[in-house]
Parts: C-alpha cells; sequence; structure tokens
C-alpha cells in the first residue's frame, strides 16, 4: 500500500476529467506527496493536467497489487477474459468523440492519425478477445515405452509495459490487452507527455469493464525512476517496450538481470525503395503518406527514398509538391494533416538533421523551417546514405531522397543501417519487386506499398537493432506465455539400475 492513497472518482472519460492520480489495486491513488508532471497541448502550449511524477515505491506497490492478482486473474475463464476485453472495445468505441479530443489535445494528434490510431485500437481489441481460447499446447509422443508427454502454455505472471508518446494509445494497448487475455496481470509506465492516453486511459476502460482489482495497474513518473523500477522489479517476467534503440538496451539490461525476457520494438530507418520501372503516382502517393502521417514521429515511418536515377527527378519534383500542400495547423482542425511536434527536443533534433544535411551537400526542395512546434513537411534531394538526415532516425516529417543506379546498390544503401525494421519496394513488375524486398534485411516489408502497415494478426517487430521479439497474433501470445512439459508414465518403467 501507498504510504498515502488519497483517492478520485474514476469513472469518467473525458479530456476534463481528474487524471492527477495512479492507479493501483484498483484504486485512484493521489499521490499527493509526489512531484506533479505537467501535460502540456503541444499545438500553443496551454496546460492540458498534470499527472503524479510517480517512484520506485510506488512501482512495487503495482508490482505487489499486480502478482498478488495474477493467480485468480490465469483461473478466470479464458471466456471470461474474453468478455472483459470485448467490453473495452464496446467501452472505447462508445466514448470515441472524447478519446479523439484526448489523443489531439494531449498528442497532436490530426483527424487521420486518430482514424488509424482509435480505429486500429477497436480492431486490436476485438482480435485479441479471441487470444483466451487460442492458447495452446500439444502432445507427442515418447520414445519411452508407456510414455506419453504433454506441453502446455501457461501465463509467465506480471508484464511490465513502457509504452511511448508516439501513437500512444494503440501501441499501450497492443502489449497490455494480450498479456491480460492470456492471464497475467500488468504494470503499465505510459509516456510523460502523454499519461492520458497511453496510460490512464486503458485503466479507466478495464475498470469500467469489469478487471479485477490489481490485474492492471498504471504508475505514470518519469523514464528513469519509475520506467527504470518497471522493467528492473524482480517481479517482471517479460518487459515489453516500444521507444529509442537506445532506451531499449537500458530496459533489456534491466529485465534479463533477473532472468525476466524482453519484448522490445525500437528504432527504425526504413527505406522506400522505387524502381525504374515502378507506377510513380502509386510510388509518390505511398511515399507521401509514409513520410508525413503523424509529422513522420512513427517507429515504421519512411525515413529514406531511395529512387532510381532514371525516375529520380521526376519522382523528387512530385514528392516535393505534395509535400507543399500538405495543411499545417491545430489537431482539431479536420482538415490539418501536419500536426505539432511533440516537444521541442524531438523538434530541436530533427532541424539540426536537416541542417546538417544541407550543409553536407542536399538541396532542399520544400519545407525546411519551423513556427514553434510546427515542422513543414520537408523534402530533400541530392542525399547520401552518410548524410545526418538519412543515416539518422530522424522521426519528423523529412523526407531525404537518394538516388541509385541499380538494384544491386539500392539493396546496399538500403541495408547500410544499423536497424532493420521496416521498407517498401515499388515496381510494375511484382517478381522483380519481390527480388529486391527479399534481399532487404527488415522484419516487414511491403511491396507496392508504403511502410506504415499493421495488421493485428501479422508480426510486428524488426531485425538488428530494431528489437527483440515479435506484437500481435500467436507471436504475442507465445511471448507472454511460457511452454511447461509435463510427461506420464501409464506403465512400469525398466531403469538400469
Amino acid at each position: 500500500m501507498s504510504d498515502a492513497v488519497p483517492t478520485v472518482e474514476g469513472s469518467e472519460i473525458a479530456l476534463d476529467a481528474d487524471w492527477n492520480a495512479a492507479y493501483i489495486d484498483g484504486e485512484w491513488r493521489r499521490l499527493d506527496e509526489r512531484e506533479r508532471i505537467e501535460v502540456v497541448n503541444p499545438a500553443n502550449g496551454e496546460h492540458v493536467t498534470d499527472t503524479p511524477a510517480g517512484n520506485a515505491s510506488d512501482v512495487d506497490d503495482a508490482y505487489a497489487a499486480a502478482t498478488a492478482a495474477q493467480e485468480a486473474w490465469a483461473d478466470t475463464s479464458p471466456t471470461e477474459r474474453g468478455a472483459i476485453i470485448r467490453r473495452a472495445a464496446t467501452l472505447l468505441d462508445e466514448h470515441e468523440e472524447a478519446v479523439r479530443e484526448i489523443l489531439a489535445v494531449e498528442g497532436g494528434s490530426v483527424k487521420a492519425k486518430q482514424d488509424i490510431e482509435f480505429g486500429g485500437t477497436v480492431t486490436l481489441l476485438h482480435e485479441v478477445a479471441s487470444f483466451p481460447l487460442r492458447v495452446s499446447g500439444k502432445h507427442a509422443d515418447s520414445s519411452i515405452p508407456g510414455k506419453e508427454n504433454i506441453v502446455m502454455r501457461e501465463p509467465v505472471g506480471t508484464v511490465g509495459v513502457i509504452s511511448p508518446w508516439n501513437v500512444p494509445l494503440k501501441l499501450s494497448m497492443r502489449a497490455v490487452a494480450p498479456a491480460l487475455a492470456v492471464g497475467n496481470s500488468v504494470v503499465l509506465k505510459p509516456a510523460e507527455e502523454t499519461p492520458i492516453a497511453g496510460g490512464l486511459l486503458l485503466a479507466r476502460l478495464f475498470e469500467m469493464a469489469g478487471l479485477p482489482d490489481g490485474v492492471l495497474n498504471v504508475v505514470t513518473g518519469e523514464g528513469a525512476t519509475a520506467g527504470d523500477r518497471t522493467a528492473s522489479h524482480d517481479d517482471c517476467a517479460v518487459a515489453a517496450f516500444t521507444g529509442s534503440t537506445e532506451v531499449g538496451r537500458l530496459v533489456g539490461k534491466n529485465v534479463v538481470d533477473h532472468f525476466g525476457l524482453p519484448a522490445l520494438e525500437l528504432g527504425g530507418n526504413n527505406p522506400h525503395v522505387v524502381l525504374e520501372d515502378a507506377d510513380l503516382d502509386d510510388a509518390v502517393n505511398a511515399g507521401v503518406f509514409g513520410s508525413f502521417w503523424n509529422q513522420g514521429q512513427v517507429c515504421i515511418s519512411i525515413n529514406r527514398h531511395i529512387v532510381h536515377e532514371d525516375v529520380y527527378d521526376e519522382y523528387v519534383e512530385r514528392l516535393a509538391e505534395r509535400a507543399a500542400e500538405l495543411k499545417i495547423g491545430d489537431p482539431l482542425d479536420d482538415d490539418v494533416v501536419i500536426g505539432p511536434i511533440i516537444n521541442e527536443s524531438q523538434r530541436d533534433q530533427m532541424m539540426n538533421y536537416v541542417e546538417e544535411t544541407i550543409e553536407q551537400g542536399a538541396t532542399l526542395e520544400t519545407g525546411g523551417d519551423n513556427d514553434g512546434l510546427f515542422v513543414e513537411p520537408t523534402v530533400l534531394s541530392g542525399v547520401t546514405n552518410e548524410m545526418a538526415a538519412a543515416c539518422n532516425e530522424h522521426f519528423g516529417p523529412i523526407a531525404p531522397v537518394i538516388p541509385f543506379s541499380d538494384d544491386e546498390e539500392a539493396i546496399e544503401i538500403a541495408n547500410d543501417t544499423q536497424y532493420g525494421l521496416a521498407g517498401s519496394v515499388h515496381s510494375a513488375d511484382r517478381g522483380h519487386a519481390r527480388d529486391v524486398a527479399d534481399e532487404i534485411d527488415v522484419g516487414m516489408m511491403h511491396v507496392n506499398d508504403q511502410t506504415v502497415n499493421v495488421e493485428p494478426h501479422m508480426p510486428f517487430g524488426g531485425m538488428k537493432e530494431s528489437g527483440v521479439g515479435r506484437y500481435n497474433g500467436e507471436w504475442i501470445i507465445d511471448e507472454y506465455t511460457q511452454a511447461k512439459w509435463t510427461s506420464v508414465q501409464r506403465e512400469s518403467r525398466q531403469y538400469p539400475f
């Protein structure tokens, strides 16, 4: 129990509801003695709410509650666990308007981003509701006479989730809901910038859906304190983290130190390869969406446009024209396509990459400036793979375009990165596209499309320094369960002594 537990009502889903609490063991704990983290609207800098800066003690309380509740939750029938997940989906649907406002005001999500994040989360929940009845083992013969082998999948215990700010509702839910569905309890630490959509909103939804106390716990706070403890706690059986590769290394070390398992979806430097025989209408349309959706603030956004020299100039011209037409403004305006960057630190880093790339010899075709946190969609030509905006994950509305002369060079450029998350290849000849796509080292590849693709029944994750493990479908079920082998000797066995 926390050393101070004044509580607040937790039944309202609205931007202006009281979110100034952690959710531990079924209680909304005010934690009045903690410092507060201010949440601001990135579009105008206005105050949204305050949340507690939870510390290691609060995380310990959350794990104590989660560990105490997990066994009974695992014993709950799969039908009831699935029903609670479905009720959460229904509640999310019923509160769509309020949730969209939270996504827009707290995280800077424009309508096109809300559509995908909100709709994708509802779809995900309906898929996850089937998980309790999809956990399965196997029966196998034995080389020993009279023996049978049974392999069962059991919950790992308590899952620690550390979620990001860029797609907070969806990326928190994809880690939390499957863990609950297969019988685990959860401690969730959302990003400081988006504690509502990425954490406290989930607590409200599942509380209203009838999830037993202690099964889901949400502690808001800083990554260096609450986040560090979430992964390093001895009761954390799996640490599910989405974020930068740099922080992911620390999370992985923290959980492995006590023999827990990491589930890490990390950075990307995703190539969009346009071959000489590509349909440029399709390639440019895909390139615009893949680079500028959510201001490029997504791990699977297009980071590099790698374009054959025969179509390079036309592609650059058309991409720049389209980028210059995208409307910038407040996410509450339905016509806006480009909203604000989440904070000044992220903005400054991406603007530095643009400036450095121009100094290295690239040409600015459009954009390149900002007004506060609003960064213009930017297209850079004459880029090489070594330039700052190409070799780094810029995480902004920036489209560096790199020329190549043949397939081998395109593949070499695409693979010349420590990352291996997503990629796309365009060609009028699908066989040609597949030949190139198969040689690019990524966990997710899309032919004649772009890199921002997610389906709840398909494996999501990367190679190399883009992470460990896979989300969605049977792959996340395996991540969140562990195999137990039981053998049954049905007749007397002869031993050598």
